[in-house]
């Protein structure tokens, strides 16, 4: 969050503008709430589906055992929670989390659809504040969610609380491109061809406009890897992939 004020009150980023703390939810959820259904077919459009790539590594990375207790938070469409349900077995439970009703909603849809829905459940949270008790996962996920959120730091915070000591914080977003090469074509890409997709795909430019402008806002990978420290997770760790343009970076409770 920002440390400026508008009338008194606290600001932090909506992509590109400032807005104040309290209207930041309400504007991402407007986002989610409208690009919820196209969302899936849009990351393959975006991507050319090498988002499903990073995804199955991301998750093949995680150490999830049969048995395991996981957390998706930023669960949405429910893509990462179908893999981890082939990993977590009969005796594990996979909750997706969700700050956005219609998300969770088609999430639901989708894995019905598929027939997944031994092991599963659903709720409605907000990252910052969840309603679980300590040492209640084994491994909370969050893949591209994480930049969305208004206050991270109180999100890792939040989360550290609900993992059983030992347990692990994966996270899967969108970092800094630092290679000029790459960043100009980056550029170019994700302010005028990824809107122009938004507008003619999912009749919503403006969303995805403030999307590519949030990746643009998010930490860099070292920022972010000292706030899990700062957070109190231990043997921290960030991997970059394709080039740096995501990184996966992760912490445990070990305390």
């Amino acid at each position: 969050m920002g440390d400026k004020t508008h009338n008194g009150e606290a600001t932090t980023h909506f992509g590109y503008r400032d807005v104040a703390v309290g209207e930041k939810k309400k504007l991402v959820g407007k986002v989610f709430s409208s690009v919820a259904e196209q969302y899936d077919l849009m990351n393959d459009l975006m991507s050319m589906g090498v988002h499903r790539l990073w995804k199955r590594h991301y998750v093949s990375s995680l150490g999830v055992r049969p048995g395991h207790h996981v957390l998706d938070l930023a669960g949405g469409t429910g893509d990462i929670a179908a893999l981890l349900l082939k990993r977590v077995g009969a005796d594990g439970r996979v909750l997706i989390g969700d700050i956005n009703a219609e998300m969770l909603r088609v999430g639901r849809r989708r894995l019905i659809d598929r027939g997944l829905v031994r092991g599963v459940d659903y709720l409605q949270v907000d990252a910052q504040t969840l309603p679980f008790a300590d040492d209640s996962f084994d491994i909370v996920t969050m893949a591209f969610g994480l930049r969305n959120v208004t206050d991270q730091a109180a999100a890792l915070r939040s989360i550290f609380g609900t993992l059983k000591l030992g347990g692990k914080l994966s996270v899967l977003e969108f970092t800094q491109v630092d290679k000029d090469g790459l960043k100009q074509l980056y550029d170019l890409y994700s302010f005028k061809v990824l809107p122009a997709l938004g507008k003619a795909i999912a009749k919503d430019e403006d969303s995805y406009r403030y999307l590519a402008e949030s990746i643009r806002k998010h930490p860099d990978h070292a920022t972010l890897k000292a706030m899990f420290e700062d957070a109190g997770f231990e043997k921290t760790q960030v991997r970059l992939l394709s080039g740096g343009l995501v990184a996966i970076h992760s912490g445990y409770r070990l305390q």
